[in-house]
C-alpha cells in the first residue's frame, strides 16, 4: 500500500501551473459518472461542500445545479485556483482559496468533502483523511472518488506527472484508512470509476 513517497508539493505546484492554462480543454466530465459519484457522497440541497484540489472548478456547476448552500474550493496552484475563482466570480455560493487543505484554517467545518480526481497527488494520504475529518461536521462525509478506473489513472500519471502522483492505491487499502475516522458504505473500483466514501464517526478519538 503506498501511502506516501518522495512527491514534494512545491513539484505539484509547479507541475498544475503549468497545466492549468490547458487544463480545461483536456477534460472530459462524465455527467452520468459525476451524478454517482455525487449521489453516493450524499450530495443534497442546502450542504456546505469542501472540493478539495478542487482544480478549474469542474464540479461547480454539479453542486449548484443540487442546490448546495456553499461550496469551498481549495487548490494548492495558485493558477488552478484563479481559473476556479474566475469562473465563479459571479455565483455567491462558491469561494476559492489557494491554499494547502493540510495546513489552511477555515472558518467552518463542513458537511461533505469531495476528492475528486486529485488523491495521488497528496504525498502523504494517511495525513490528508485524518486532516479531512477533522474538517467534518460530525456525521457528515467524505468521498475520494475518480471518473476513471484505477488502471487508467495509474497509466495516465506514468509520463509527465509520474514525479507528482503516488499512484491509485486499491480501493480495500484506501478503505484500511479511512475506517478509524469513518464508517465506509462504498467502495467502488471498476472499469468505469473508483470511489470510496464514509460517514465521519461521530466520536473520533483523536478530536
Amino acid at each position: 500500500m503506498n501511502e506516501g513517497g518522495n512527491m514534494q508539493k512545491e513539484d505539484v505546484i509547479a507541475f498544475f501551473d503549468r497545466c492549468a492554462p490547458g487544463w480545461d480543454a483536456g477534460t472530459v466530465a462524465n455527467d452520468e459518472i459525476i451524478g454517482k459519484i455525487l449521489d453516493n457522497t450524499g450530495i443534497a440541497a442546502g450542504m456546505e461542500v469542501l472540493d478539495v484540489a478542487c482544480g478549474t472548478g469542474v464540479l461547480f456547476p454539479y453542486y449548484i445545479e443540487r442546490g448546495v448552500s456553499s461550496v469551498t474550493g481549495i487548490d494548492i496552484s495558485p493558477e488552478m485556483a484563479k481559473i476556479a475563482a474566475q469562473k465563479c466570480r459571479d455565483v455567491p455560493e462558491i469561494r476559492v482559496i489557494c491554499g494547502d487543505v493540510e495546513e489552511q484554517k477555515f472558518d467552518r467545518r463542513f458537511d461533505a468533502i469531495v476528492v475528486y480526481n486529485a488523491f495521488p497527488h497528496f504525498p502523504d494520504a494517511r495525513r490528508l483523511i485524518r486532516t479531512l475529518a477533522l474538517l467534518l461536521k460530525d456525521g457528515g462525509r467524505m468521498t475520494i472518488a475518480h471518473g476513471a478506473s484505477r488502471e487508467q489513472i495509474d497509466r495516465h500519471h506514468e509520463g509527465a506527472a509520474s514525479k507528482v502522483s503516488n499512484g491509485l492505491m486499491p480501493a480495500e487499502c484506501l478503505k484500511e484508512l479511512f475506517e478509524p475516522y469513518f464508517t465506509v458504505d462504498t467502495v467502488i473500483s471498476d472499469c468505469r470509476m473508483y470511489q470510496v466514501s464514509g460517514v465521519k464517526n461521530r466520536k473520533d478519538r483523536r478530536e
